[in-house]
């Protein structure tokens, strides 16, 4: 795993944005203020990405266990905040398996050498698509045709929505989201649509704010349609308590969710505590606990349930190394331990690892400080050796 410089695409800008990423931040000349940065990239032997790749694919089988015990004890899902009243919604969308991509971003701490350790998975809305699907290749296409690149999302994705399109009623899809200034959220929504569509799906799109509910509870759309299925790029915790959350709740056999209700599982970082418990000493997971002194004196804080990187804490024998803002201070925090990223000279890359329904799908590298927020920079990579 090596990090190199080289010279960004003659109007990289234009050529992105044609792709579909408007949003990449063009910055200044070195890169400071960018999203997608192409004047670096990194690359991978393949024996370190099989590493990778057999690493994403074990700890979704370890998430699988964990999913079961969970949902096998009611106090279990109240440590996580799943409200009581979504406790039957949740077992149910568990053992009935409706319609549902399964896929989501495994974030993992690597740096070349012994095993990716775990530090998240973000399941329920997992953002940068588009960018490690589709815009890292076409990089790598332009620049490095003759080397390889970690990278099937784009065509897992599309081939889930067929899987699942016969499922849903009318072969129709709603696709959602929160109306976003940094048009973040558009752009995955955007892609998804996209996707779906390819697979054979007829799509149409409605802001999360205009979804409304019928005289019998059901969701319709600002057209007053009702939503037989819809893709979402908000939170199930958000969802459930929204004033609407608990008609949509009662009326999830009527809707497909996609995806379902039992993310609410595995999106909260509470599944780390479970996961130890579970699994101690697995080599690609690391100590976690709501009791700071089970995790040792080195350790990073983390809400249950905040978003890019808010209101974590990273502490190195008794000191504060980085803390970020945010506004996720209610609920439990999780105590993981601190795995100590490497600094290949402009930060710290934290590896993406997407998995589709179970199988490794490619990654995507963001860099930021100890922290990675929503200002972290996206760079590409090759498989070279």
């Amino acid at each position: 795993m090596q990090r190199h410089s080289i010279a960004p695409r003659p109007d990289w800008q234009k050529t992105v944005e044609e792709q579909g990423l408007i949003w990449h931040g063009a910055g200044d000349a070195d890169g400071e203020e960018r999203y997608w940065d192409e004047s670096a990239y990194y690359s991978f032997t393949l024996e370190e990405v099989e590493r990778i790749e057999a690493a994403s694919e074990a700890v979704y089988q370890l998430f699988l266990e964990a999913g079961e015990r969970i949902v096998s004890d009611p106090e279990v899902m109240a440590l996580f905040g799943i409200p009581d009243w979504c406790h039957g919604a949740v077992k149910a969308a568990w053992k009935n398996e409706p319609p549902a991509l399964n896929y989501g971003r495994f974030d993992f701490g690597y740096d070349g050498t012994g095993e990716p350790k775990l530090f998240e998975f973000n399941c329920d809305t997992p953002t940068s698509m588009l960018e490690a699907g589709v815009i890292q290749w076409e990089w790598k296409e332009d620049v490095f045709p003759e080397l390889d690149q970690y990278n099937s999302l784009h065509e897992k994705l599309i081939g889930r929505w067929a899987d699942i399109r016969a499922r849903l009623p009318g072969q129709r899809l709603w696709v959602t989201h929160a109306a976003d200034p940094s048009h973040e959220d558009t752009i995955t929504a955007t892609y998804m649509r996209d996707l779906a569509s390819q697979a054979g799906l007829e799509t149409l799109g409605v802001v999360i704010d205009d979804i409304g509910l019928d005289a019998t509870g059901r969701a319709v759309d600002a057209d007053d349609q009702r939503i037989t299925a819809i893709f979402k790029l908000y939170p199930w915790e958000w969802i459930v308590s929204e004033e609407y959350g608990r008609e949509i709740v009662r009326h999830l056999p009527e809707t497909a969710w996609i995806e379902p209700i039992w993310k609410m599982l595995w999106s909260n970082k509470a599944v780390l505590q479970v996961l130890w418990a579970m699994f101690p000493g697995h080599p690609n997971l690391l100590a976690a606990s709501v009791i700071r002194e089970k995790v040792g004196a080195d350790y990073v804080a983390k809400p249950f349930l905040a978003r890019e990187g808010a209101n974590i804490e990273v502490v190195a024998g008794g000191a504060t190394l980085a803390r970020s803002g945010g506004g996720y201070r209610e609920g439990l925090t999780m105590y993981q331990e601190l795995y100590r990223l490497r600094d290949f000279g402009a930060g710290y890359p934290v590896l993406g690892c997407w998995v589709v329904d179970g199988a490794a799908a490619g990654m995507g590298i963001r860099e930021d400080g100890l922290i990675t927020g929503n200002g972290a920079r996206f760079v590409p990579h090759v498989i070279r050796g």
